[in-house]
């Protein structure tokens, strides 16, 4: 009599965007089409629509029938990126799920990479690097310091915080399980900074998978240096407010005296290298970003920066 041996259970991934009037849409899905699938996995891509009406769904049954993964279309007409977000973590079964935003396209060993960073760390997400591509038309300062491209930051060897834009999460793990992202920032934007930083604060362990590269154009509409500042602005805002909420009293205080300094000593800077634009601008940004930091620690609310541009405009992280 032979003995039946048992089948291994597949590893399931998610693969989640969230889109709101996004034409690169159609680009993003295309990559997910193209990956390199790990071994004896099985991975599902799920679509969550932020748009009043919907949108997205024409194209994205279009495009599944040209995708070898099963697609899931979900429709939440709110204008707000953390109800999409939320909607993808609750959409999804699978052992891991992996974000990319619905303006780029995934390398062909995107998801590989995630995955073996994911078994090799045991962590609870792991972060990829989104790098930028600049137009002709881009300034010649703006290219030559890449100032769209994601990277995480470390601190003191670990890393404290994370975005949406290129990152996988282990669904099982117990610091995940009920975490969502905050819809009073859904608007504003720094939802996934606040997701990751408290993710850490519970004690999770965020890792890097430098292998795991996502490719985002830089429309012209951000090729500028007034989209930077209010990107940077509301950065240290998000931060700003999550420091107050760590700290409080007097050490909030303290903190917003050391954003300050921090802040005019980036502006001295700046007049320093007047002559050199990336470097000029560079600290600028800099101290735009503690500027926002000493908002965010005052409770001045984030700037509103979603929900209501034209069709193609819109970010999603």
């Amino acid at each position: 009599m032979t003995m039946r041996q048992d089948l291994p259970v597949p590893l399931r991934i998610d693969v989640c965007i969230c889109t709101y009037r996004r034409r690169e849409l159609e680009d993003t899905l295309l990559s997910i089409g193209a990956l390199a699938v790990p071994p004896d996995a099985v991975v599902r891509v799920i679509v969550a629509d932020n748009d009043a009406e919907p949108s997205a769904r024409e194209l994205v049954y279009a495009l599944a029938a040209r995708l070898p993964f099963d697609v899931i279309y979900v429709h939440c007409p709110s204008s707000n990126i953390s109800i999409a977000r939320n909607a993808c973590l609750e959409s999804a079964s699978g052992d891991f799920i992996a974000f990319i935003d619905d303006d780029s396209t995934a390398c062909p060993q995107w998801l590989a990479a995630l995955t073996s960073a994911m078994n090799a760390t045991g962590a609870d997400a792991v972060l990829g690097p989104v790098d930028a591509i600049y137009s002709a038309h881009a300034p010649g300062w703006m290219r030559r310091g890449d100032f769209h491209s994601t990277r995480p930051v470390f601190v003191e060897g670990e890393i404290r915080a994370g975005y949406s834009g290129n990152v996988m999460l282990r669904r099982s793990s117990p610091r995940l399980r009920g975490r969502r992202f905050n819809l009073a920032l859904g608007r504003s934007g720094g939802e996934d900074t606040e997701y990751f930083t408290r993710l850490y604060q519970a004690g999770g362990n965020i890792a890097y998978a430098p292998q795991a590269v996502v490719i985002e154009p830089v429309p012209e509409a951000r090729a500028c240096f007034s989209w930077l500042a209010q990107r940077r602005f509301r950065s240290g805002q998000t931060h700003g407010r999550l420091l107050g909420a760590m700290r409080g009293g007097s050490a909030g205080l303290g903190a917003i005296g050391m954003a300050m300094a921090k802040a005019a000593y980036c502006f001295a800077l700046a007049a320093v290298h007047a002559a050199n634009p990336q470097k000029r601008n560079g600290s600028i940004l800099r101290g735009v970003m503690h500027a926002g930091v000493v908002g965010g620690l005052l409770g001045v609310h984030e700037i509103r920066q979603y929900g209501e541009e034209p069709a193609g405009k819109r970010n999603a992280a």
